[in-house]
């Protein structure tokens, strides 16, 4: 799935539960971290003129970040920094599982499925690929994504919080108010009393 996706669904996962921004903030980053793998392809792209590309990405993406190791760091790390420490901790040990799951089902395939290595780097034994797996622009993952984006204005409308709080509150708090604008404030039977923190 593309890393844009993987941060909708792990924000949107984060958001369910009573977490202050900076414990969902975590949560996201557990969910769509392992894409860091991927970014050999920048140095893929600049020395693809030289006659001697490098391929990084081709070896190290869902290599280096799609593994166990590389989740229980993520997950001790969340540990570490989340206000509400073990609720936080499941939650991003399962985000990054659901980050590797869309990964096996919707990446790359069905020619060319691409695998996920997850017992490295312990061992080689068991690499997860699913001989139905999706490209990447299936209409399976567009599905997905508007999913995650309906569900992302629905909790910005309801709860005054979006995925936008990952990088600027105010981002959050204008298109929050450009959604009531347009839709209305929330009844009373929805969580509109929570503070945009909360």
């Amino acid at each position: 799935m593309s890393p844009v996706t993987h941060v909708l669904l792990s924000w949107s996962f984060s958001s369910i539960f009573p977490f202050e921004r900076r414990d969902r903030v975590l949560v996201t980053l557990a969910g769509s971290i392992p894409d860091v793998d991927g970014i050999g392809l920048l140095w893929d792209l600049l020395s693809f003129r030289s006659g001697q590309p490098l391929e990084l990405w081709l070896r190290f993406h869902h290599v280096l970040g799609h593994n166990c190791a590389f989740g229980l760091i993520v997950v001790l790390l969340t540990l570490c920094l989340a206000t509400r420490k073990l609720a936080a901790g499941v939650a991003a040990f399962l985000v990054f599982h659901l980050h590797l799951l869309g990964d096996i089902i919707g990446s790359r395939g069905p020619d060319d499925a691409w695998s996920v290595p997850y017992l490295l780097p312990f061992s080689h034994a068991w690499n997860l690929v699913w001989a139905g797996q999706w490209p990447l622009n299936s209409w399976q993952n567009f599905v997905i994504t508007a999913g995650a984006l309906g569900f992302v204005f629905y909790q910005a409308w309801s709860r005054g919080i979006s995925p936008l709080e990952l990088v600027s509150s105010r981002a959050n708090e204008s298109f929050v108010a450009a959604l009531r604008n347009r839709f209305g404030l929330p009844s009373s039977g929805t969580s509109a009393g929570l503070t945009p923190g909360g």
